[in-house]
C-alpha cells in the first residue's frame, strides 16, 4: 500500500468518524415526542406549559435543527448561539453567531437576551438546553465588576500559556453570571433538560461549556491557584474578584446538593468514544489491523507528534504494538504553549512535529499521520488539522522552507499550507475533541 493510498484511507476513516458524531444522529437516538410527552433518555415528561429551547456551542445549530424536526410546534421559542460561520436555518428559534475562542459583544448580548427569554419561567415550563464544545466562549456573561475586555484578556493569556480546558473553564466559571450552574437558577422553577455533546476528556458535565446547568466542583480558590500556576499578569479587577471570592466575600457558584438542581437533568449524548469507535470500525472495514490507544490523549501537541512518530517506527520495524498494515488511533485534546507569533492549532502542530521526527530518522515511505479537530477549526485557523507523510519535509525543503523554524514559531498552518498537507473540512456541526490516525503500510 503506497503513501497516496494510505492518505486516502486516512480521509475515509475520519469522514466515517465525523458522520457518527453528527448531532442529528445523536439527538435522534436520545430525544423523542409521543403525543404531548417529551421522552429524553427514556424518561417521560409531560408538556404542560411552554417548551423553550436554548443552547450554545459549535454544534448547537445542528442540535437545534434536529430538535425542531422532533418537537415541531411544541417549541414555544428559543435562542441558539454558535460560532461565526456555523449558522444553519431555524424556524422556531432565533440563532445568533458570536466569537470563539475569545468572546465578543455579540455573545454577551445573546446571553442577556437568553436571560430575558427565561424571565417568568413557571413550574410547568420545560427548558431544553443544547450544549456543545465552544459554549464557554459563546455564552459570555461577565460577572459584576468585570468587563468583557478583561474576560477577553484573561482568556487569551490562559490560551497562550497552554492551560488545559479544565483550567480554562474553572477560571471562566468564576468570571461569569451564567456558567458553573448559574443558568439553572435563571431557568428555575422550570424543568431543565440539558443535552450535552462532550468536548472534555472524561465527560465532566461541569466543565463542558463550563457547566451552565451543572453543580460546580471548582471554587474561587481553584481559579486563583490556576492564575498563580502560570504566573499570569491578569487584569487587577479579575485578580481582586478571585481573591475576594477565595476569602468568602463573594458567593461561590452552586455546588452539588444545591436545591436549584432538583429539577435539572444533564445528559451526555455524545463523546469522543463514539468518534473513536466509528473510526476503528472503518479502519477494520478497510482491512487494517486496528488498535485504539485510548480516548484521553492530552499533553503538549508537539511532544505527542514525536510519540506517534516513535510508534510508527516501532510498528514498521517490529510489528509492535500491531502488525502492518496497521491503523493506530487515539482521541482527546492536547494543548500548545505559544513561543512564537505564527498561525496554527494543536492538530497542525502535532502533524508538523510528526513529519519532522520521521524525516530526521526515516523508516519507511509507507506511512501517514493525521490529526483532526472534529469541529472543523483547529485553533484560530480555517483548517481542521494536518495529514502528513514521510515526504512532507522533503516537499518543504524543495520550496526553500525550514520545517524546524515553523515549529519554533508555532506557524504550522503556513507550513502545511505550502506542502499541501492541511485538512480542510469547513464547519462540521459537531465538536467531540480531536482524532489522531496513524497508518503504517
Amino acid at each position: 500500500m503506497n503513501t497516496q493510498e494510505l492518505r486516502h484511507s486516512a480521509r475515509l476513516i475520519w469522514e466515517a468518524a465525523l458522520n457518527a458524531a453528527n448531532p442529528a444522529t445523536c439527538i435522534g437516538k436520545f430525544l423523542q415526542l409521543r403525543d404531548k410527552v417529551l421522552i429524553a433518555g427514556g424518561k417521560e415528561i409531560a408538556i404542560r406549559g411552554r417548551l423553550i429551547v436554548i443552547g450554545a456551542g459549535k454544534a448547537s445549530a445542528k442540535m437545534a435543527q434536529t430538535a425542531e424536526e422532533i418537537l415541531g410546534s411544541h417549541i414555544s421559542g428559543g435562542l441558539i448561539v454558535t460560532k461565526y460561520g456555523h449558522a444553519l436555518p431555524l424556524q422556531r428559534m432565533r440563532l445568533v453567531e458570536a466569537a470563539h475562542p475569545i468572546p465578543d459583544g455579540a455573545g454577551v448580548r445573546a446571553v442577556y437576551d437568553t436571560r430575558e427569554l427565561l424571565r417568568g419561567v413557571s413550574e410547568d415550563d420545560i427548558v431544553l438546553v443544547l450544549i456543545s464544545g465552544g459554549g464557554s466562549a459563546l455564552w459570555p456573561a461577565p460577572a459584576g465588576g468585570i468587563t468583557l475586555q478583561e474576560k477577553q484578556q484573561t482568556t487569551s493569556l490562559l490560551l497562550r500559556a497552554g492551560a488545559t480546558i479544565r483550567e480554562l473553564n474553572a477560571v471562566r466559571k468564576h468570571l461569569s453570571d451564567i456558567k458553573g450552574g448559574l443558568l439553572a437558577r435563571w431557568a428555575s422553577p422550570g424543568r431543565v433538560i440539558s443535552l450535552i455533546m462532550s468536548d472534555v476528556i472524561g465527560d465532566p458535565i461541569d466543565f463542558i461549556a463550563s457547566g451552565p446547568t451543572a453543580p460546580d466542583t471548582t471554587s474561587f480558590s481553584d481559579a486563583l491557584a490556576i492564575v498563580q500556576k502560570y504566573a499570569l499578569d491578569i487584569p487587577d479587577a479579575v485578580r481582586e474578584r478571585f481573591q475576594e471570592g477565595a476569602r468568602g466575600a463573594i458567593p461561590d457558584t452552586p455546588k452539588p446538593g444545591d436545591p436549584v438542581f432538583k429539577k435539572v437533568d444533564n445528559h451526555v449524548i455524545a463523546n469522543n468514544r463514539l468518534l473513536a469507535d466509528a473510526a476503528a470500525d472503518k479502519a477494520r472495514e478497510l482491512r487494517f489491523n486496528t488498535l485504539l490507544l485510548g480516548t484521553e490523549l492530552e499533553g503538549e501537541a508537539k511532544d505527542l507528534g514525536l510519540f506517534f512518530a516513535a510508534v510508527a517506527r516501532e510498528t514498521a520495524r517490529t510489528g509492535n504494538p500491531i502488525q502492518s498494515p496497521a491503523c493506530i488511533l487515539a482521541a482527546g485534546e492536547t494543548t500548545v504553549t505559544l513561543h512564537g507569533n505564527g498561525t496554527g492549532g494543536r492538530n497542525q502542530e502535532m502533524a508538523l512535529a510528526w513529519a519532522i521526527s520521521v524525516a530526521s530518522r526515516p523508516f519507511s515511505s509507507q506511512a501517514c499521520f493525521a490529526s483532526v479537530a472534529t469541529d472543523g477549526s483547529d485553533g484560530p485557523t480555517s483548517a481542521a488539522g494536518g495529514l502528513v507523510d514521510p515526504f512532507t519535509c522533503s516537499r518543504a525543503i524543495e520550496l526553500g522552507l525550514m520545517p524546524q523554524n515553523f515549529l519554533r514559531s508555532n506557524d504550522s498552518f503556513n507550513f502545511l499550507k505550502a506542502t499541501g498537507d492541511l485538512i480542510i473540512t469547513g464547519p462540521t456541526q459537531t465538536n467531540l475533541m480531536d482524532l489522531q490516525i496513524l497508518l503504517v503500510g
